[in-house]
């Protein structure tokens, strides 16, 4: 870890929620979201982040429009996106939505950008599964220069040229906090060194360790490209509670039925209990007490020299009681155990 505070912050995907039972609409699910932030901002944690998705029971549609109403509810803790889709996005409609956002919150938007693990954007939107590198590739190259070039005239395949053009509102000098969203390509992690961006790493089953050589890679690009040393991140689910074995109960009812939902969809392992155990034990799952998450995120932080920790802590369908307690444990309990461990025995990047 740098001389940097450790931060952990808080992602979700507009899941639906229940109360007593009852499953919650759509916009009751969205006033929700922007309790929870309220809820995250009071308990001290760091960020507050938004997905992108068009699945059903999943809110996350319109991720600026929703993070612009946090900002107004709240004044300190910074908000970003857990993955926007740049592919099927247009950069200069993105800057405008994003440089708005940090205007109304006072400075504290952030992006992840990512190419979608999820294609539902692409017919949605018009666009072909087979341009997926070069909408990535040239989008990304248009919105880092829109960002740190003014005026700006730009070409490419995927949109029509810029010239001489300037935006605005403006964004701070520079631009916002824009990291790239990894699932594990090594070209991607590339793509982030090249531009000199931040590295946002999903990490949603499997040992996190394996992730290493991943960032050994990033580090020497780099360095080899004349870039100072960027915050690396980790993205994760998981769920805490006053015990263990609350944590381990509750996140198996809800989780089971959606990666069985996704087993038969994309070809996913089936999920056993004995291989969720594992996943708690060792793997990608961040759930359990207090102490029990705080110990392993600890250990992957200095595994994997993090300077941040996003949970993702909604699931569907999961009561919104847990996802509240999840949130309060993280900020007052998990996340000053996580820099009182870190403290003793440093990660070094």
């Amino acid at each position: 870890m740098t001389a940097q505070r450790f931060e952990l912050g808080l992602d979700s995907f507009g899941e639906v929620a229940t109360d007593g039972g009852r499953v919650l609409s759509d916009a009751e699910t969205v006033r929700l979201l922007v309790d929870e932030a309220r809820l995250a901002e009071s308990v001290g944690l760091d960020v507050f982040s938004l997905g992108e998705h068009y699945r059903e029971g999943h809110n996350d549609s319109a991720t600026p429009v929703l993070l612009a109403a946090i900002a107004t509810a709240t004044d300190r803790i910074r908000l970003g996106t857990s993955v926007t889709v740049l592919s099927t996005n247009d950069p200069v409609r993105l800057y405008h939505e994003f440089s708005t956002l940090d205007a109304v919150s006072n400075g504290r938007a952030q992006i992840v950008l990512g190419r979608a693990s999820a294609t539902e954007s692409f017919p949605l939107f018009g666009y072909d599964l087979a341009d997926y590198e070069r909408l990535f590739e040239e989008k990304l190259d248009l919105f880092v220069r829109l960002q740190r070039d003014e005026p700006v005239t730009w070409s490419g395949t995927v949109r029509s040229p810029l010239v001489a053009q300037r935006l605005h509102p403006r964004m701070r000098t520079g631009g916002i906090p824009t990291w790239i969203g990894v699932g594990g390509s090594p070209n991607s992690v590339l793509r982030a060194a090249r531009y000199g961006l931040p590295l946002m790493m999903a990490i949603i089953g499997g040992r996190p360790q394996r992730f290493a050589g991943h960032v050994d890679l990033y580090l020497r690009a780099l360095e080899q490209a004349g870039h100072t040393v960027q915050p690396i991140g980790q993205h994760s689910l998981g769920l805490v509670a006053d015990t263990d074995e609350e944590a381990v109960e509750t996140w198996w009812r809800y989780w089971q039925p959606v990666v069985a939902a996704l087993a038969e969809e994309r070809g996913f392992y089936k999920p056993d209990r004995a291989r969720y155990e594992a996943e708690i034990d060792h793997g990608a799952l961040f759930v359990g007490s207090p102490e029990t998450v705080a110990r392993k995120i600890a250990t992957v932080a200095r595994d994997l020299r993090l300077s941040r920790f996003d949970l993702k802590y909604d699931i569907m369908h999961l009561p919104r009681e847990a996802r509240a307690r999840t949130i309060e444990l993280l900020g007052s309990e998990v996340a000053p155990r996580v820099r009182e461990l870190l403290a003793k025995e440093p990660t070094h990047v």
